[in-house]
């Protein structure tokens, strides 16, 4: 009884230990269980906020490069003309010019003859519509699109560029697709006094005869109108500028051109590429004498053609006006619409 008496208290004793230590064992796995779950959610908390500003950083990151490219991309390299400069961001330089005086009260149609031209239009549309923002010309593009059978005619696309161009728009430029304007001093204004020849022969990189009126001609309606717009006789490339500046002559309007510019044949950035894309020069049946003569009646009295369509497009921010037509051709008056 003794010798049990004398365990009970050893075993109370080693029981109280035993028990104290499972208890400050546990509290102490629980401090540290919750040590570690404060650790988790803090670096949890920690991981998400450097999560989130990541995020940000990329996002921002994109719309800077995306922009970068959108305005300034190198759309030169993707239709292969590397060796042109960089395009201004046609967005940039769109001003409201709804209510601003300093636009003037004038608005240009620019009518551009187009057929299968695409590389260049991408450039030409963007380019021009910030050249003449910058300039603070109100303008409208008008991209005039043979889809019919015949050959090309460039004098009676412009002649349906005139036709279409809209009653808000009080001049004209005639302007080659293939032909930019490098120097800002160039005068894109209302021609009041006459018709004024923008890339004038002292100016333009390849034609250098003095009757030459092509690639850049500006007139108002009423000029144009005073021509009878031009012949629609010529199919195929060439001749029908020679035989406008005989139009000219006949109405008695005075041509002018630009003065006080130095930069010579780089004034333009001709961008047509003769070995991708060659000119229709063929000169069919009685083309070689016909294509000399005066056209005493032909023009906008004699025109006929369709619209096949019109859309308003956006090439990289700038707006233009994409008209395809289906010319006719009297093949009693000019066989040589046809192809041989």
């Amino acid at each position: 009884m003794m010798y049990s008496s004398r365990r009970k208290p050893v075993l109370y004793f080693k029981d109280d230990r035993r028990s104290c230590f499972m208890c400050f064992k546990i509290s102490r796995s629980e401090s540290q269980r919750m040590q570690r779950h404060e650790e988790v959610h803090f670096l949890s908390r920690k991981c998400t906020v450097w999560k989130l500003f990541g995020f940000c950083m990329v996002f921002v990151l994109g719309s800077l490069l995306w922009v970068q490219l959108t305005c300034s991309g190198d759309m030169n390299q993707t239709v292969g003309y590397s060796h042109l400069p960089h395009q201004p961001c046609p967005i940039e330089r769109q001003s409201s010019s709804a209510d601003d005086p300093s636009w003037g009260p004038h608005k240009m149609a620019l009518i551009v003859p187009f057929r299968e031209r695409f590389e260049e239009l991408l450039i030409f549309v963007p380019y021009m519509h910030a050249f003449l923002n910058k300039k603070k010309i109100r303008h409208n593009i008008f991209i005039i699109n043979q889809v019919d059978r015949f050959r090309f005619n460039r004098a009676s696309l412009i002649n349906v560029g005139y036709m279409e161009s809209g009653n808000d728009t009080d001049y004209i430029a005639m302007h080659d697709v293939d032909l930019l304007p490098q120097n800002e001093d160039l005068d894109y204004g209302f021609p009041e006094e006459g018709p004024f020849h923008v890339a004038s022969p002292e100016l333009h990189p390849l034609y250098h005869y003095k009757t030459y009126v092509g690639g850049i001609l500006l007139l108002t309606k009423k000029h144009y109108q005073m021509c009878n717009g031009m012949s629609n006789r010529f199919w195929g490339w060439g001749r029908e500028d020679d035989e406008f500046f005989r139009r000219l002559k006949t109405a008695k309007l005075e041509l002018f051109r630009p003065t006080g510019i130095t930069t010579g044949t780089k004034t333009f950035r001709h961008i047509h590429d003769p070995a991708w894309r060659k000119r229709d020069q063929k000169r069919i049946a009685a083309q070689k004498q016909e294509q000399f003569k005066v056209d005493p009646e032909g023009g906008l009295t004699n025109l006929r053609y369709k619209v096949e369509s019109r859309k308003e497009v956006t090439i990289s921010g700038a707006p233009c006006t994409v008209i395809s037509v289906v010319l006719e051709c009297d093949l009693s008056q000019t066989p040589w619409c046809q192809s041989s």
